[in-house]
């Protein structure tokens, strides 16, 4: 008697399995213009067609940012572009949007923004298991100097690795 192998397990659910992050917009000026201390994963409130249009890619981060009022979280100059398809039902491009975060959450970075003078800032905004989500941060404007410290370093890395990669093949 031989014996049958069992037919594979269907992948559930609540399988195991990592699925990637969609990005749909990054916020790399943030990167050079603030220093950024510590990122929030958090939800965002979105209608319909705000959500199809963000499956297509057509948002944009630059220049927004975040404001804590009266103990909720909002999203500012966040531009959603109106979705094709949409009817007279469709919405405002730049309207503000409400972010999902407990309360703890929320009254932590009330007290961090206020005590030491920083900055709620989307650096990232993507789809993670069908929700879209933005990482938020809590970030510290840069001086001009610290820009350029910023850029010095990035140029002598780059540089040294030419070098290495250069020594490499020789």
């Amino acid at each position: 008697m031989s014996k049958k192998n069992p037919p594979p397990k269907a992948e559930t659910k609540g399988s195991n399995k990592k699925e990637t992050p969609k990005v749909i917009t990054d916020n790399r000026r943030a990167r050079h213009e603030y220093e950024i201390l510590d990122v929030l994963e958090c939800g965002i409130a979105l209608v319909g067609t705000e959500v199809k249009s963000m499956r297509q890619g057509l948002a944009n981060l630059q220049d927004s940012h975040a404001r804590i009022e009266n103990g909720e979280v909002w999203l500012y100059n966040c531009h959603v572009s109106p979705y094709d398809h949409g009817n007279r039902f469709n919405h405002d491009p730049d309207r503000k949007r409400r972010l999902l975060l407990h309360k703890a959450e929320i009254r932590k970075l009330k007290a961090k923004v206020q005590e030491k003078g920083l900055s709620l800032i989307p650096l990232k905004l993507y789809f993670n298991h069908n929700r879209a989500k933005v990482a938020l941060a809590l970030c510290r404007g840069k001086k001009i100097y610290d820009k350029r410290d910023s850029i010095s370093k990035r140029d002598s890395q780059r540089q040294l690795e030419r070098t290495i990669k250069s020594r490499r093949y020789e």
